[in-house]
């Protein structure tokens, strides 16, 4: 949503507002600031915002189009406006049950997978907020659960390489926000390798953390899964993952 918050010019009026939707193709709009060129320059801007991990900004219009100089001083808020984050995990041993509540406590939608039918069996997770999928097809569960892919993380904690390597082929042909695989750097490197191998893009791979995670230093399977939301939550919010305090210490 862009709203415009300050202008000079008197053929704007404040508070308009342009909404842009995001398509495969070609971003739409309703609304109007009130000028056609705005208007198209806006919606050219929105392109940027949708591929950062901006939620709120305001700019000024010579910092996107300083063509339009009757315009310049004005201010747009840009707003990003989506259904909840959510989570898609793949594998409900304790790691994954372990995200799983956890993603709920921080507001995550979160989806638990597993092809073990008593793994995901809802007397296990009472009064969780949880959609639980007994998969009979990895490949086919996780693409249903992640759908178009907007808003998405995916988590891929199975029990083995066969698992992993049927939920992430089927994951990176999908437009996620992020896919993180668990194992150790063997592991992890022995199903990239797989899938490689077998004519998975390259760029797509680069997308994959492998090992999932920051290093906490995590032991149980819920820093385990601490580990793995950290991770999530700075990619999705452009953090860097440091200590708030290394300052201190440079």
């Amino acid at each position: 949503m862009a709203t415009l918050i300050e202008s000079a010019n008197n053929e704007t009026r404040i508070g308009a507002k342009l909404l842009v939707r995001r398509s495969p193709d070609l971003n739409q709009s309703d609304g109007s600031l009130g000028n056609d060129e705005l208007d198209r320059a806006v919606l050219e801007h929105a392109a940027n915002i949708f591929e950062s991990n901006v939620e709120t900004r305001v700019f000024q219009v010579k910092e996107f189009a300083p063509a339009l100089t009757a315009w310049s001083e004005s201010k747009i808020l840009f707003e990003r406006i989506q259904a909840g984050a959510r989570l898609v995990i793949c594998g409900a041993g304790h790691v994954g049950a372990s995200l799983a509540k956890l993603a709920t406590l921080l507001g995550y939608r979160a989806t638990l997978i597993d092809d073990r039918a008593e793994f995901v069996d809802p007397k296990l997770f009472p009064g969780q907020n949880l959609e639980l999928l007994a998969a009979e097809n990895w490949s086919e569960s996780v693409r249903a659960a992640i759908g178009n892919g907007r808003g998405v993380s995916v988590a891929i904690v199975t029990r083995g390489h066969s698992e992993d390597e049927q939920c992430l082929r089927a994951a990176i042909q999908t437009d996620v926000d992020y896919i993180g695989l668990i194992g150790s750097k063997r592991r992890t490197n022995i199903v990239l390798e797989r899938l490689r191998e077998s004519g998975a893009e390259e760029e797509r791979l680069q997308r994959v953390h492998a090992p999932v995670g920051l290093d906490i230093g995590a032991v149980t399977p819920e820093e385990v899964a601490l580990a793995i939301m950290a991770e999530i939550v700075a990619v999705q919010r452009g953090g860097e993952g440091g200590s708030l305090s290394a300052w201190r210490r440079q």
